[in-house]
């Protein structure tokens, strides 16, 4: 089956979302369209405890749209790969979750998310979670590595979402659970729209 790629400018619309989240990056408290922080978190659903004991850095450039937790943490010893893992905290809860036994490997195409992610890690000691740049049509895992692949509000912005999913399946292993929060429509978005970078990334 061929994949159905929205009929979009991908290397322009990359160039937008990196940019835009390079920006929640570097100036967290900045003027979005869309709340971010702790104030997001819990909004969301996140519970006060998963919050607990975390810096303000590991919270404050949450972008998410949805709880990819609500369905459960992930277990002591588990993998998880977190798509579009931005500032980290998503993977900074799954890491805390898995503990030392585990492993948590958080994918982003941004570099200015990464470089805060990853300052993020250090600052908290956690050997054990690892952030890798690329895309979540392309991810830079082993096949059948994790346990659980998380994702929060990042394959509505993947112009081939048929290619994202067959990777979200190649790096489970059999058994394997996704939990992802995301945005998603119910009626077939005009080809127009799909073309508009600015309603892809606002």
């Amino acid at each position: 089956m061929s994949s159905e790629i929205a009929d979009v400018d991908q290397g322009e619309l990359r160039s937008e979302v990196q940019s835009h989240y390079a920006e929640v990056a570097e100036h967290p408290g900045g003027d979005f369209h869309f709340h971010t922080g702790r104030f997001a978190a819990e909004q969301l659903g996140y519970d006060t405890e998963l919050l607990a004991g975390l810096p303000e850095s590991a919270i404050e450039a949450f972008a998410g749209v949805a709880n990819p937790f609500a369905w459960g943490l992930p277990a002591a010893g588990e993998n998880v790969v977190d798509i579009g893992s931005g500032a980290g905290f998503d993977s900074v809860v799954a890491a805390r979750a898995v503990g030392a036994e585990g492993a948590v490997i958080g994918v982003d195409m941004t570099p200015a998310m990464l470089e805060r992610a990853r300052a993020l890690a250090a600052s908290l000691g956690f050997d054990h979670l690892e952030y890798r740049e690329g895309l979540a049509e392309d991810l830079p895992v082993d096949d059948g590595w994790a346990d659980l692949v998380i994702s929060n509000g990042v394959l509505n912005l993947v112009p081939d979402k048929v290619a994202a999913y067959r990777e979200v399946f190649r790096v489970l292993r059999r058994g394997g659970r996704i939990q992802i929060g995301d945005v998603c429509v119910e009626r077939e978005v005009p080809e127009a729209a799909k073309r508009d970078i600015d309603l892809w990334t606002g």
